[in-house]
């Protein structure tokens, strides 16, 4: 049986998708080892990996619920989380076309990893391969590194290897792209103000909840003081269709699912 033959251009792609999905995996093995640290069974680490597949929200459940916080502010928490894949979604609608179930697929997929490689591409074949090569990547790599990490996890006591720090770690190695910016490093500086203020007089996850307010501060103003008029934001190329990168500063970060 021939295997299937992926064209040179595409290859780079391909590879970059693949890359990208081992490197994914190593934070699945972390929230499984949390995951069961935090009282979580294998089976309820694995399901949370399989459905709903965004390392951020299912983070912040266990890590809630662990603390002994309420079902309500761990799902509020993670809803908020996962608000951005729904920009996500819009954004990638047009790359993504075809029969209903495909698209059902496709959705189960848009994240900031996906969204990062199919925005990054210039043609549509590309787009389509490093969506697809890049969700099929880190999806079977996170699902099979929470399986590894929660059946140790559930062998061995995590904090006996000091293991326990998994959560804390993947959450600043998730957070710390996002602060070389500016704007970045603002909100967080608000968000965690706002956290350490109310946790001595809020129940657990509340203040996670509150301090997501610090994301508003870190919005552009395009309106506000400095801000280049119009005629001016207008590039070479603009009017002809060519894509306009903003500036490194206000670039998103793209590195936490």
């Amino acid at each position: 049986m021939r295997r299937p033959r992926i064209d040179p251009p595409l290859r780079p792609v391909v590879a970059a998708g693949a890359t990208l999905g081992l490197a994914v995996g190593v934070f699945g093995l972390s929230f499984g080892v949390g995951a069961v640290s935090a009282g979580a069974s294998v089976a309820q680490a694995c399901a949370l990996s399989l459905l709903v597949f965004t390392g951020a929200s299912q983070f912040s459940v266990v890590s809630v619920i662990g603390a002994g916080g309420s079902a309500a502010a761990a799902l509020g928490g993670a809803l908020l989380l996962a608000a951005r894949n729904g920009v996500y979604g819009l954004a990638l609608s047009r790359h993504l076309t075809g029969p209903l179930g495909r698209r059902l697929a496709a959705a189960q997929l848009v994240i900031d990893e996906t969204t990062a490689m199919t925005v990054a591409q210039t043609d549509a074949r590309a787009q389509r391969t490093a969506f697809w090569a890049t969700g099929a990547s880190v999806y079977v790599c996170w699902n099979v590194g929470t399986l590894m990490g929660a059946v140790a996890g559930e062998a061995i006591d995590p904090e006996t290897f000091g293991l326990d720090v998994a959560f804390p770690a993947a959450f600043v190695a998730m957070v710390w792209p996002l602060l070389r910016t500016r704007r970045g490093a603002l909100a967080g500086a608000v968000g965690a103000a706002t956290c350490l203020a109310l946790i001595p007089v809020t129940p657990v996850g509340v203040p996670i909840l509150c301090a997501a307010a610090g994301v508003l501060v870190g919005l552009p103003d395009p309106a506000g003081p400095g801000a280049r008029p119009r005629s001016e934001q207008t590039e070479p190329g603009a009017r002809s269709g060519a894509a306009v990168r903003p500036a490194p500063d206000e670039e998103p970060g793209v590195g936490e699912r």
